[in-house]
């Protein structure tokens, strides 16, 4: 409130150096003083015996609201006294001057009158001009005064009006730093906030990826599942087929007696023949090796993940199933001869020397590794491609008999048991017809067979496999 009201009371356009300055009330006149009047009257008449006086002996001091008129010694005969005229007021002037009235008509004193009157207006003149000298030094002195302390209040107010700006401006300055450090404060709690928020975020996308995690793990086990439930039911109709079939496998053990001992007798025979043929084989396997490896690192690199993976469970399950279809193709084997016994062949068919090999067991040896051989070039050639779409239908592995003569070609494909989808059954037929010419019958399997007929198991995962 003090600063405002000395900051109120600065005026502009005064006297001096036109500086804002400070007015005080009390410091501007409210009331005029009237100008000093000198009003003379007419002495009293002087006697005749004396001369009149000097003008140096009849000037009094003059006062400074009137000035008294000389006395003069009084004669014996005086006229009588004339009245003093009225004084009447006249209109200021508009400057500082020393005006007399008019005189009243002259009388028989008018030399006296006339010599006071000149010597009052030379002492009129002499006093009024040592008072206005004597007023201007006052008021000189007073004006200096007023404004040195107009010059000190000057002062003063530009220091109060600096320390006020200098404290509305440090104000300002704690204010400003106030508002930044709210502001840096609300910065880091936003920061602090969005930063929380990104935890959550990231805790709630966390738990979506182990919820997902969880949810494949659980797919994969279910499909474990349903897998081993198949393999199960498999095993359980294998089960009953063995049990079907093993007192055909009893007739078959009797009638494999009967050959082995025809077999025996073969031996002495075909022991030198063998030989040759395991020598003619060691090179047809060296040379099939050597393609098969070939075959080998080609669909390895399509199939190595999907072969890694399942080559621990592929390996008990080629077991099993070749124990099943060893078992499966003796059974058949034996239903065979019988139909074929019962049935009357043509000519050309029974002129044939035929090879049978149904499993991966015979006492030919060399029947055996061919077997093999045609096995593997099946299963390593990239023919799957040629079976993937019929196997999206529900299906059952095949059993195929393939009849393969002497030179390589194919005579016959034939299904023992289909696998319920024609397109399939089509596919596989292909895939056989794809890979011929097969190799052609060594020496010593030339010299005792022109046809060999190949049974074998043909199961689908990754690949093609034949048991």
């Amino acid at each position: 409130m003090l600063a405002h009201g000395l900051l109120l009371s600065l005026t502009f356009g005064g006297e001096g150096l036109g500086l804002p300055g400070l007015s005080l009330p009390w410091q501007a006149r409210r009331a005029e003083v009237p100008d000093l009047r000198v009003v003379l009257v007419t002495p009293p008449p002087a006697p005749a015996a004396e001369p009149p006086p000097s003008p140096a002996e009849s000037v009094a001091p003059a006062d400074t609201s009137a000035v008294p008129a000389p006395r003069a010694p009084v004669a014996d005969e005086a006229p009588p006294p004339t009245p003093a005229p009225a004084v009447i007021a006249v209109e200021r002037p508009s400057e500082t001057t020393w005006t007399v009235p008019p005189q009243p008509p002259a009388s028989a004193s008018a030399p006296v009158i006339a010599a006071l009157s000149a010597a009052s207006s030379a002492l009129t003149t002499l006093t009024r001009d040592e008072s206005t000298r004597a007023a201007l030094d006052r008021e000189a002195r007073e004006r200096a005064a007023e404004m040195a302390q107009l010059d000190r209040a000057r002062r003063d107010t530009q220091q109060q009006a600096q320390q006020q700006t200098e404290k509305l401006a440090e104000a300002e300055r704690l204010e400003a730093a106030k508002q930044e450090a709210a502001r840096q404060e609300a910065a880091r709690k936003e920061a602090a906030r969005l930063e929380a928020a990104a935890r959550a975020e990231a805790t709630r996308l966390e738990a979506e990826r182990q919820e997902a995690q969880r949810q494949a793990a659980a797919k994969q086990e279910a499909a474990r599942l349903e897998a081993e439930r198949r393999l199960a039911a498999q095993q359980d109709a294998a089960r009953q087929e063995a049990a079907r079939v093993e007192a055909a496998r009893a007739e078959a053990a009797r009638q494999e007696t009967a050959r082995q001992e025809t077999a025996r007798q073969e031996a002495a025979r075909t022991e030198a023949a063998r030989q040759a043929a395991e020598a003619a084989r060691q090179e047809a396997a060296r040379q099939e090796a050597g393609r098969q490896e070939a075959a080998r690192q080609e669909v390895a690199r399509a199939a190595a993940a999907k072969l890694a993976e399942a080559k621990a469970a592929e390996e008990q399950r080629e077991a099993r199933l070749r124990a099943i279809g060893q078992q499966l193709n003796e059974e058949a084997a034996k239903r065979d001869a019988a139909r074929q016994a019962q049935s009357n062949l043509p000519s050309s068919w029974s002129s044939a020397r035929r090879g049978r090999l149904f499993g991966r067991t015979d006492a030919n040896a060399e029947m055996v590794l061919y077997a093999e051989a045609w096995a593997r070039k099946i299963q390593l050639n990239q023919t799957f491609d040629l079976v993937r779409e019929a196997l999206k239908q529900p299906y059952t592995d095949p059993l195929v008999t393939v009849a393969i003569r002497a030179d390589g070609t194919v005579e016959s494909v034939s299904f023992y048991r289909s696998s319920g989808v024609p397109a399939l059954d089509d596919a596989i037929r292909k895939v056989i017809e794809s890979q011929a010419n097969y190799p052609a019958f060594t020496p010593a399997l030339a010299r005792e067979y022109d046809v060999i007929e190949i049974r074998r198991t043909w199961h689908f995962d990754s690949a093609i496999r034949l048991y």
